[in-house]
């Protein structure tokens, strides 16, 4: 019989998440303005700096207008299913708010270590998360997993990485954290499935 295909529900209701606080900013304010950004909890190391944690949490569902959200939910419904089917619905929920919070960490110690402070937000940090954890995957199925392959994933990530280094508005150091938190998070959570034996044509009493 063949299996019933499983609704990726937990993507499906993060990019409604997304959409939903994009829209609810927009009616606000203007989502490519920092102070507007950093009202409605976007990250700012001075304000992390005197306890104000809470920021590297609601930064994840917050972007920089149209163009930044579009570019994130495409890539999360092209990648989030696939991963959320390897994992498991709750596995891959914990997966993306981790990665998405270490994604925002890092930028934020970095940017206390430099001394230069931004305005950060953006699902990136897990959505690298995913990425991390899909190369995880693959890596163990041997190069290739699904549609997925090593070399794909290898370039997706180094042409992400160098534009974001290119780039004066891309947040590298989040997407950093959030590849390297899902990696090790999948590494953690993840076990490849064992393969069915068939023992139909065995005798069951043979030694």
């Amino acid at each position: 019989m063949p299996q019933k295909k499983k609704l990726p529900f937990v993507t499906v209701g993060f990019v409604a998440v997304n959409v939903l606080v994009y829209v609810i900013l927009e009616i606000l304010g203007n989502t490519e303005n920092s102070e507007f950004m950093v009202r409605m909890g976007a990250v700012w190391p001075p304000y992390v700096k005197q306890g104000e944690y809470w920021r590297l949490f609601t930064a994840t569902f917050m972007h920089f207008g149209f163009e930044h959200i579009l570019n994130n939910m495409l890539v999360l419904i092209c990648a989030g299913p696939i991963l959320e089917k390897a994992m498991g619905h709750i596995k891959y929920l914990c997966l993306y708010l981790i990665a998405g919070v270490g994604g925002s960490t890092l930028s934020y110690v970095q940017m206390i270590a430099r001394g230069k402070y931004d305005v950060s937000a953006g699902a990136s940090g897990a959505i690298f998360g995913i990425i991390g954890a899909l190369l995880w995957i693959v890596i163990i199925h041997k190069g290739r997993y699904e549609s997925l392959t090593g070399k794909g994933l290898l370039f997706m990530i180094v042409i992400s990485l160098y534009y974001g280094i290119t780039s004066v508005d891309v947040d590298n150091w989040a997407h950093i954290g959030g590849l390297a938190m899902g990696f090790v998070l999948a590494i953690i959570l993840y076990w490849k499935p064992r393969k069915a034996v068939d023992l139909s044509g065995e005798n069951p009493y043979t030694n």
